[in-house]
């Protein structure tokens, strides 16, 4: 990305906080996608693209479409650059290249939805490309747009997986776009010659620079596809909510969207803690370098790509670059310096029901692993979670990583709303069902996505055990997914997710300080408690004791 790409976003008007008065919420249940597909070809900056039919009708799908230069070569590790124009016009109905990443065609808790699918794209470095779903019949109809940034724990995931299919989002008035960022050492990786040769004095999010490059790329051109450019929310799960969060506290960003969504992360993961810097990362890509006999960044550049992964390890994840994220975001959203948008946040209420790997736990092994868990903390971590029984000790084995991100998504919100902007907290604690004879992880980690995109028919992103068989017959199931996907797409037409036929869900700054908004099926989704009062004690004590001190924060 180049320094006119900074002094544009750091200089750009900012965007509109809300629709025009009076425009309308969505109620809960109508499509308002129109009968018959969008005019073709649309024309963009960089050419012209035409696209298909989508699986609803009245939506028009466009795959595949550029939104950077291909990062090879001597761009291998580098930000973003623009887009190169294409002639004639480009066939949209295909999907794109997925990036670099490893396939798990035969993983025990579930494929790699990127690469494994029957249509799953072919992978190569050549993958910054996005996909748009828009009900619009023609340019110029101003709807809200929805940039969504996939999970996969920077090492996986793509566009075009089937459970993030727009289709039934944007018949809802919205239009959908997903996109493809850089995943593993590719997205993540900080080197000190690519420091010094940038003009910004940066490396290691080059992530973060495809998931802004694609924003721009929405700005520029939207409008051809009846999106309205100055109404853009972003959203995303787990890593993508990491990536959507680190958006919100960047000034790089500032300017490219109003509205924000995050869904099980944020700024510093999944559960908080610092921030790794750039010098820590370039450290260890110096070891890895010197270990693999790699001399110089020219090398690296000229490893063949099945190599990299193997050679530089895993992704280095969301760092303190300098640029894109200037400071630690914990010390950034205190402050208030983060970016003024309105924000909807939340987390399962079983993330760790899948994750059930090892031994069973026993009370004995819960009390004793307790000062290695929480250090001094021991005591109060018992005391937030005390087991006597080998049964007991089962149950709250898996509490700390569901609640640990809950904690987080809350102080992300009070961050939002003490900056006067809207907050709105959830709870997905809905247990979708699982096949018969099968075991249920309950309301886990991705477990929400298939009610969100409102797409129960499709294979579950992983972690998710559910049935979609068994779910897309479920009348119950159907109407929350129904319900979910309306608030999803009510939030980003307005920033408020409520709408006629829908729960009343209130402001995260109305609750109590262990509330969020629990979503549910049969009409029963209320605000209620998430945590007990001695678990909020023990993330407020952590979060002090490994973040704020260290950081010299005077916390809230």
């Amino acid at each position: 990305m180049s320094g006119a790409r900074l002094r544009f976003a750091a200089t750009a008007a900012p965007l509109a906080l809300a629709l025009a008065a009076g425009a309308m919420a969505l109620s809960a249940t109508p499509a308002v996608a129109a009968d018959g597909p969008m005019a073709q070809p649309v024309r963009t900056a960089q050419g012209m693209v035409k696209g298909t039919a989508a699986e609803v009708a009245g939506v028009t799908v466009f795959k595949g479409i550029p939104f950077a230069a291909a990062p090879v070569g001597d761009l291998r590790f580098k930000p973003a650059q623009p887009p190169k124009a294409w002639d004639g016009v480009r066939d949209g109905s295909k999907w794109g290249d997925t990036c670099i990443q490893p396939k798990a065609p035969t993983r025990t808790i579930g494929v790699n939805q990127a690469t494994d699918m029957p249509d799953s794209p072919a992978i190569s470095e050549d993958c910054l490309n996005l996909n748009v779903w828009t009900p619009a019949k023609t340019s110029g109809e101003k709807l809200p747009v929805m940039v969504w940034f996939y999970g996969g724990a920077y090492a996986e995931g793509g566009g075009s997986m089937p459970f993030a299919n727009g289709s039934k989002l944007a018949s809802k008035g919205v239009i959908v776009v997903s996109m493809n960022y850089r995943v593993g050492p590719f997205g993540f990786l900080s080197q000190s010659e690519l420091t010094a040769g940038s003009p910004n004095g940066a490396s290691g999010n080059q992530a973060l620079s495809d998931a802004i490059a694609s924003l721009e790329w929405v700005k520029a051109n939207i409008a051809a596809f009846g999106g309205d450019p100055d109404n853009v929310t972003i959203f995303g799960q787990s890593a993508g909510a990491c990536v959507s969060a680190a958006l919100v506290g960047s000034p790089v960003a500032k300017g490219l969207f109003n509205k924000a969504i995050s869904q099980s992360g944020a700024w510093a993961g999944l559960t908080a803690a610092k921030m790794v810097t750039r010098e820590a990362a370039e450290a260890q890509t110096a070891a890895a370098m010197e270990k693999a006999g790699i001399k110089n960044l020219a090398d690296l550049q000229s490893l063949p790509a099945d190599e990299v992964a193997a050679k530089l390890g895993r992704a280095q994840g969301i760092i303190v670059d300098g640029w894109i994220v200037p400071e630690d975001q914990s010390i950034t959203f205190a402050e208030g310096r983060q970016n003024k948008v309105d924000v909807l946040l939340g987390s399962n209420a079983n993330e760790g029901g899948s994750f059930g790997f090892g031994p069973p736990m026993t009370a004995a092994n819960w009390k004793s692993g307790a000062e290695q868990r929480w250090r001094d903390l021991a005591e109060v971590g018992l005391k937030a979670y005390p087991a006597e029984t080998d049964e007991q000790a089962r149950a709250v084995s898996s509490r700390p990583f569901t609640d640990g991100i809950a904690w987080f998504m809350h102080r992300y919100a009070d961050d939002q709303a003490k900056i006067g902007k809207s907050a709105y907290l959830y709870q997905f604690a809905h247990n979708p069902p699982a096949a018969e004879g099968k075991p249920s992880g309950g309301p886990t980690h991705a477990s929400e996505l298939a009610y969100m995109f409102n797409n129960l028919d499709k294979p579950r992103e992983v972690p998710d055990p559910s049935s979609p068989e068994v779910a897309s017959r479920s009348a119950e199931d159907l109407k929350l997914a129904d319900q979910m996907s309306s608030y999803w797409v009510n939030f980003a037409k307005t920033g408020n997710p409520n709408g006629p036929g829908l729960p009343t869900w209130p402001k995260a700054s109305t609750l109590k300080e262990n509330e969020a908004f629990l979503l549910k099926a049969n009409d029963m989704s209320a605000a209620g408690p998430t945590m007990t009062p001695a678990q909020v004690e023990l993330y407020s004590a952590l979060f002090q004791r490994d973040v704020a001190t260290p950081l010299g924060m005077t916390d809230k």
